[in-house]
């Protein structure tokens, strides 16, 4: 996707990007890679997704969607992959910060 080239770092930082709130930490450490932002974009979307994992039914099956989507993410990240998330990426990338 995109040409800036991708250090093994940046990959870790991505990849924790999914793991719930992090991805706030990720955004705000890591301004300058545009891997790292991408990603924890994503990962934002998942996290306030998997907020409503407390509502039932339709909250679990969301969060449950949720998780192994950012499960998938990690693993497309520490790959170098620029993964875009079904429905979720279209959102992430209206994110500013």
């Amino acid at each position: 996707m995109e040409n800036e080239k991708v250090t093994q770092q940046d990959k870790y930082w991505a990849a924790a990007s999914y793991i719930w709130v992090l991805s706030i930490l990720v955004l705000a450490a890591k301004k300058n890679s545009k891997f790292a932002q991408f990603h924890a974009k994503q990962g934002l979307i998942f996290f306030v997704v998997e907020i409503f994992m407390w509502f039932p039914v339709i909250g679990w099956i969301l969060g449950v969607i949720a998780i192994v989507l950012a499960i998938v993410g990690i693993i497309k990240s520490l790959n170098g992959e620029w993964w875009e998330a079904p429905l979720i990426n279209k959102w992430a990338q209206k994110i500013n910060l």
